[in-house]
């Protein structure tokens, strides 16, 4: 193109306007600090710039960047990149794979070296076509070689869900399109319950070809790991969805997503604890990676209930019986306390120290366990954690690895190598309530036959009957009661604040049941689980399912 000369899209046909900035002055600029081309002359390379690029340069490379992006020129728009070939073929296929054309990009005030930016433009393929939208942002950033302002190029540039090795693609699909329903048939969407999003994606991964339905044309990111869902941006036909029966509640998903809402980053799932149905998974921010599922976090005191469990049933508690719960206690050589360095006084019960989240009453009664395996154990042959559940998309089962010494008495207050996530919570308190581990699921077994997990015992009915006891007592009078004061039913839950390295206030775990319902929450530097995580799941449980 001519120096001096700016591209517009005119009636949908591009067209050279004199007068605008000219891509010719840039074609010198491209960085080779991180793959990108271009050279210099001699008496170019003596006045590399430094520092920070200022305004104007950010203004004048950002608004280069974008006139050659919504021109289709690709070449142009890469070489105002630090990144000249990575850039150049995803910016192509924006036009050549995706099929979208007559874009308009509209820039926002920059914030420092970042500006944002509205891209308005239109879908065409075999005769349909679609109006797209979407906000992103760019980096100005200076050249690590010419000292020239440059785009530091991301994929996200071109679209924020767009990931290294991701592709922008618009034509048939390659699998049909779901209609997700819940247990009542009640159609689920990600616009209206936008937590479902990468969940709905994986369902139609995973059973669209088998569920009757026809392929639609669409705009969607292919992701560069195969075994992971296409992202499904636009539908310019819908073809004929195939409808997929998942275990969820509408009711109760709806309010799971209200509850995570009123934090920076909250997740909470809801389990059925005499079928293992899943009603409900929310969280805030909906990314690809889904936390409530995937995440591995130390769970904190809400892993006493397996722990309590374990003590129950070698005998060395009851639920009325008497337990020391001082304000310190140290098992080889490590000190563990409790918070604000409470105690309780002599005579005091075990239900009191486990509604009153005491560590040290657990702590203290480790070396009488005489087996440092016994809480992995049972995390396994009874509470399920570890057999690889099948839920019907991707989920983590779960840790509680064997240790020894001060790591594994840390496992018994949910901190150390103890690895959860809240699907694993929900389940776990599920299975202390009705006392038989029954796998989590998501989709019924009967639309595939996959094999679900199956723990290898229950507990005995004298210890679930001591473990209802003791929730019950945490959600009426314990560290559970304000948060469950709402909650109707026969109910009970248990509070859970977890210390993470670098971190100056704990994650907020909560986990309850309420009838045949048990859920669970965590809220990041949340702080205390009543406060935090504990208001998420007596919403949820308030809608029932």
């Amino acid at each position: 193109m001519r120096s001096g000369a700016k591209v517009a899209v005119i009636g949908g046909a591009f067209v050279l306007v004199a007068g605008g900035i000219g891509y010719g002055a840039y074609s010198m600029l491209g960085d080779t600090g991180d793959g990108g081309g271009g050279t210099q002359s001699a008496s170019e390379s003596s006045k590399v710039k430094t520092g920070p690029p200022s305004a104007e340069e950010i203004a004048e490379t950002s608004k280069g960047f974008f006139d050659a992006w919504a021109a289709g020129d690709a070449s142009a728009a890469a070489l105002l990149t630090n990144n000249e070939s990575g850039a150049e073929p995803v910016l192509a296929s924006y036009g050549e794979d995706a099929h979208i054309g007559k874009v308009r990009i509209t820039p926002g005030p920059a914030t420092g070296t970042k500006v944002p930016y509205t891209v308005k433009a239109t879908v065409a393929y075999e005769g349909k076509s679609k109006p797209i939208s979407y906000a992103s942002e760019l980096t100005v950033v200076r050249g690590l070689t010419t000292g020239k302002a440059l785009v530091d190029w991301e994929p996200t540039v071109v679209h924020p869900q767009l990931t290294e090795g991701a592709t922008l693609k618009t034509g048939e699909s390659s699998t049909p399109a779901i209609e997700a329903v819940d247990r009542n048939g009640t159609v689920l969407t990600k616009e209206k319950y936008p937590s479902l999003g990468p969940i709905l994606d994986t369902l139609r991964q995973k059973y669209g070809e088998t569920s009757g339905g026809s392929a639609g044309i669409e705009t969607w990111i292919e992701p560069a790991d195969e075994s992971q869902p296409d992202v499904n941006l636009l539908t310019l036909s819908k073809g004929n969805p195939g409808k997929v029966q998942t275990t969820l509640d509408a009711n109760a998903q709806a309010a799971a997503e209200r509850a995570v809402k009123k934090f920076a980053q909250a997740s909470v799932v809801a389990v059925k604890p005499s079928t293992g149905a899943i009603r409900a998974v929310a969280n805030n921010p909906v990314t690809e990676f889904n936390v409530a599922l995937q995440g591995k976090q130390a769970p904190g005191s809400t892993l006493k209930i397996m722990t309590a469990a374990m003590l129950l049933e070698k005998g060395l508690v009851t639920a009325n019986g008497a337990a020391e719960c001082p304000k310190d206690a140290m098992y080889q050589s490590r000190s563990f306390h409790n918070l604000d360095h409470f105690d309780l006084p002599d005579g005091s019960t075990f239900t009191q120290s486990f509604a009153q989240s005491c560590n040290t009453a657990f702590i203290k009664l480790i070396d009488d366990t005489k087996d440092d395996a016994a809480l992995p154990k049972i995390a396994k042959d009874v509470f399920g954690i570890g057999l690889d559940w099948k839920t019907g998309v991707v989920t983590t089962d779960g840790s509680v690895p064997e240790e020894v010494g001060g790591e594994a008495a840390a496992q018994y207050i949910g901190q150390g190598t103890v690895q959860m996530n809240v699907l694993n919570m929900a389940s776990i308190t599920a299975t202390a309530h009705t006392g038989t581990f029954r796998q989590p699921i998501i989709v019924p077994q009967s639309l595939d036959n996959r094999e679900l997990a199956t723990a290898s015992r229950s507990l005995s009915s004298s210890v679930v009957q001591q473990l209802n006891t003791m929730m019950r007592a945490t959600a009426a009078w314990g560290t559970g009661a304000k948060a469950m004061a709402g909650v109707g039913g026969d109910k009970g839950a248990k509070t859970g604040s977890a210390e993470v390295d670098g971190q100056d206030t704990s994650n907020s775990w909560f986990t309850g049941f309420s009838n045949d319902l048990a859920a669970a929450a965590v809220v990041q530097t949340g702080g205390h689980g009543g406060d935090a995580a504990g208001p998420v799941v007596a919403e949820v449980l308030r809608a029932g399912g």
